[in-house]
């Protein structure tokens, strides 16, 4: 297939691990990547659905690459195709859907695409939906894009139904790659030069799930936590046993995961980095029950808890929606007050975001715009200086650092990496330490939370 094809992925890394795989079949079958602009014979956008201002602006691409080149052929994939089938096929912006199961058929429907070109009914080709797979879509081993770091996806889907969110309808339920796949991945980043491996998916807390409950949609939590902590568990002692696994960094995890067991099993695997991701979304009970999340704040302090028993200074961020629909000054006093006595390493905040289709959507009390943005810039008041504040621990301090790659601050060449904790670490050098682990001191921090640091320890 001789064409030249550009790229775009919008929302999580889930998509964007995704999207390199797409792009790997494409070069693999002959296509030649070009930039996204004007020029390209494909355009493939893996769009968004996470929130009405993702739906737009999975839109705006389409149209995009259209406006580009009308001969062009656009691809739309991913999670607006599975909401928005009906609307895309009458988009004549749109060549092809493409849904969240099929994103490894690219080239195959490409191929049928270009050889009956003229066939109109191709243009309105319904997509397989997601809710009816019930396995794992393998897209084989997907190229690392940042040379000393490479993500793993190890499952999709969620069975978790929260009100503001529309993950399990446009992604499925839980569905876990199989171990000897991830590890023969594992292995070929491995000879790429990763030295550090991210643990991803949709709800990477649910893996082994359906291993332990084939066939059945389980939703509570006790069943999730108890396929979990023994199906997760294995696999990371899996990676970790690979000779090239040198760190093993855990992505998002739901609070629940963690027990004292599963603390205590980590900290005794070396290439475990000490940096958590806890998906909270609120520091207030009243809100995290019409979230319908699965935990109330004692419990979320008490699994940061254990992690502190566990780990020395280990790194624990969160998201948090700021403005969700019925927010009172009052609760979200209490969700700042939560925010301030964790002493996360750093807080992702979100403005809540209606998102149509959803039970949140519906809720009455939906909060000003002006509200929300008032109350996201006191989260992020907080946040600047409890990162300072972590980073400031590790002053004087040995920090183990995997460098990434070469630039310039403040006119002074410099290598940026990244400590086992996750902190931004920035050192004056001439010297090229890309994919190089190095021992330094930590001898500054900003208020970002970045370190500055020398060689002399």
């Amino acid at each position: 297939m001789k064409k030249k094809a550009a790229f775009h992925s919008l929302g999580c890394k889930v998509n964007s691990y995704e999207t390199d795989a797409m792009r790997k079949a494409l070069l693999e079958a002959g296509c030649t990547e070009v930039p996204f602009a004007p020029g390209a014979d494909i355009y493939v956008i893996n769009t968004c659905t996470v929130t009405n201002i993702a739906d737009r602006k999975s839109r705006q691409m389409l149209h995009k690459a259209k406006e580009m080149n009308p001969e062009a052929v656009v691809v739309a994939c991913g999670c607006y195709v599975e909401d928005a089938a009906g609307k895309l096929t009458a988009d004549p912006a749109v060549d092809i859907l493409i849904g969240n199961a099929e994103k490894g058929q690219l080239v195959p429907i490409l191929a049928e695409y270009f050889e009956s070109r003229e066939n109109a009914e191709l243009m309105s080709r319904e997509p397989v939906k997601i809710n009816t797979v019930r396995t794992y879509t393998e897209l084989g081993t997907v190229p690392a894009r940042e040379h000393t770091r490479g993500f793993l996806k190890i499952q999709d889907g969620c069975n978790q139904f929260c009100t503001y969110c529309m993950i399990p309808y446009v992604r499925g339920r839980v569905r876990s790659r199989r171990r000897e796949d991830i590890i023969k991945e594992v292995r070929a980043l491995a000879d790429e030069g990763c030295r550090e491996f991210v643990i991803t998916g949709i709800h990477v807390s649910s893996y082994g799930l359906d291993f332990d409950y084939p066939g059945e949609n389980r939703q509570t939590p006790d069943a999730s936590e108890a396929a979990t902590n023994h199906h997760l568990l294995a696999l990371i002692k899996e990676i970790a046993a690979e000779p090239g696994a040198e760190r093993i960094r855990l992505g998002s995890l739901e609070p629940g995961v963690i027990t004292e067991e599963f603390a205590a099993s980590l900290a005794a695997i070396p290439e475990v980095c000490p940096s958590f991701h806890l998906s909270m979304q609120s520091g207030c009970d009243a809100t995290l029950a019409r979230m319908r999340r699965k935990y109330r704040t004692a419990d979320f302090a008490d699994k940061c808890a254990i992690l502190r028993k566990y780990f020395t200074d280990p790194a624990i961020s969160t998201d948090i929606i700021a403005g969700f629909p019925g927010e009172t000054e009052e609760e979200f006093a209490a969700t700042a007050e939560f925010v301030r006595g964790i002493h996360f390493s750093r807080t992702h905040i979100f403005k809540y975001s209606v998102r149509q289709g959803t039970v949140a959507a519906k809720m009455d009390g939906q909060v000003p715009e002006s509200v929300k943005k008032e109350r996201a810039g006191e989260l992020a008041r907080i946040d600047r200086a409890a990162r300072e504040a972590y980073a400031e621990k590790f002053i004087g301090k040995e920090l183990s650092v995997l460098f990434e790659e070469p630039g310039v601050r403040g006119g002074k060449r410099i290598m940026k990496g990244y400590s086992r904790e996750y902190i931004p670490v920035f050192l004056e050098t001439e010297r090229d330490l890309s994919g190089v682990i190095q021992p330094v001191l930590a001898v500054k921090c900003d208020k970002e939370g970045e370190i500055s640091a020398s060689l002399s320890l």
